[in-house]
C-alpha cells in the first residue's frame, strides 16, 4: 500500500485535452508506484496503483526517452 500523502510527480505528457497523465510517487526505496492522475471515481486521485520495482522502471523510462515506445 502506498501512503496517500506520498510525494508524487505528474508526467509532462498528456493527451490533447490536458488530461490522462500518469503520476509517479517518490520516497519508497526500491519501488516506483505509478497511477493515472484521474483514476479515481470520486476525483480525489486515489485510484489504483501499479507498483513496479526500480529495476523494471529504469529500462521502461529509458525506452520512452529514446523513442523506442509509442504512447
Amino acid at each position: 500500500m502506498v501512503p496517500s500523502r506520498t510525494a508524487r510527480r505528474k508526467s509532462s505528457y498528456s493527451n490533447g485535452d490536458g488530461g490522462h497523465r500518469v503520476e509517479v510517487a517518490h520516497g519508497i526505496p526500491g519501488l516506483v508506484p505509478v497511477r493515472d492522475s484521474k483514476g479515481s471515481r470520486d476525483g480525489d486521485g486515489d485510484g489504483p496503483v501499479l507498483l513496479l520495482t526500480a529495476r523494471a522502471w529504469a529500462p521502461f523510462v529509458a525506452a520512452l526517452s529514446r523513442g523506442a515506445l509509442t504512447v
